[in-house]
């Protein structure tokens, strides 16, 4: 059996009797082509299955309309609403997106930095590798005028693009919430490295939080994670869950750790929210499956994708490259979802009825 065979400019010039370059001039409308001619080439075109070859054009013109985007992971909920919103975006202005993941290695997110550079991206979208402390890797982006955003776990110093939550207010607002409930001796697990700001912001909301309720700052109480997997909060949850007393607060990085603190707690005995209240953060999809409902600070991934996508496209229209735009940082809002695993309030309410 013949192999199916990609129909090319050729064989449409072959069908119609006309020169490549009228075949070529025509599919792009150009002012030179009869509207006639056009209509008759795109028909033709259409009929034969003609596929334009968008990546040996964009090659061409060094420019591919496709969007790299560099992420830990795709199974996290937040990321793949991330993705979705970048993706939202990028289709609208006819830009393809390609994704690619770190696994949270630094030497894989390199490698991948590399790869997309080789492809000629026209853009990039980045959340960090838990591992990264060195980002000389994505210079040759910015060297080479291709926008770049950092979106969530963003690096310390680098003149680019941002979309972040405000994690310090969030961090802050966790925090309360357990104190309103009552809570006096609040625990805190953290993560990343001293490189990345995103935990250490949410570690100097609660820090700040305590201080302003005059409520003791206790180190045995802040626990600082390899990652953020269920494995490590079961770790980190008994490790707390062995003092004396136990903390009648817990605010958690993730929504995962809430889930598996939640877990441990019931495993060992102690009630949630009675003995120990706990807050998440993401709003993960979880959050509400687990009995009881996880307490959760919420993420507007979506949001942060398409304004991500948002900046790239902007920047490539606007073909200009402003040293104060660089510095842009695009800060969206969090809020508090109060449920079941820290209100001690209503708890407390249900076990007087």
């Amino acid at each position: 059996m013949e192999e199916n065979k990609h129909v090319t400019i050729y064989d449409i010039a072959e069908r119609l009797n006309l020169a490549t370059s009228t075949i070529s001039r025509a599919l792009k409308d150009h002012h030179t082509i009869s509207d006639k001619t056009i209509k008759k080439v795109k028909k033709t075109a259409e009929e034969m299955g003609f596929v334009p070859n968008t990546l040996a054009a964009g090659l061409r013109g060094n420019k591919t309309k496709t969007i790299g985007v560099l992420i830990p992971t795709v199974t996290q909920p937040f990321l793949s609403s991330l993705i979705s919103g970048i993706e939202i975006t990028a289709q609208k202005s006819d830009y393809t997106v390609i994704i690619m993941q770190s696994h949270d290695s630094y030497f894989e997110e390199v490698n991948m930095a590399k790869s997309l550079y080789s492809n000629r991206v026209s853009g990039v979208i980045c959340s960090l590798a838990m591992e990264t402390r060195d980002t000389s890797h994505f210079q040759q982006f910015s060297n080479n005028n291709i926008p770049l955003v950092f979106v969530d776990r963003v690096p310390k110093d680098y003149n680019t693009f941002r979309v972040v939550i405000d994690n310090y207010t969030a961090g802050y607002k966790a925090t309360k919430h357990l104190i309103e409930q009552g809570c006096i001796r609040i625990a805190h697990l953290t993560a990343g490295s001293e490189f990345g700001n995103l935990y250490n912001e949410r570690k100097r909301g609660y820090i700040e939080a305590l201080k302003d309720h005059n409520l003791p700052i206790d180190e045995e109480l802040i626990i600082n994670l390899k990652s953020v997997t269920y494995e490590e909060g079961v770790k980190a949850s008994n490790q707390l869950f062995d003092l004396e007393p136990i903390p009648d607060g817990l605010f958690a990085p993730g929504d995962i750790i809430a889930v598996s603190a939640v877990q441990t707690a019931k495993k060992r005995g102690i009630k949630v929210p009675d003995e120990i209240a706990i807050i998440g953060f993401n709003n993960d999809p979880i959050s509400q499956i687990i009995d009881p409902n996880i307490s959760t600070i919420t993420h507007p991934a979506e949001k942060m994708g398409k304004a991500a996508a948002e900046i790239i496209i902007k920047n490539l229209k606007s073909a200009k490259s402003d040293e104060d735009d660089a510095k842009e940082i695009t800060f969206l809002n969090t809020e508090v979802l109060a449920r079941e695993s820290s209100d001690k309030n209503k708890s407390l309410e249900a076990t007087a009825k």
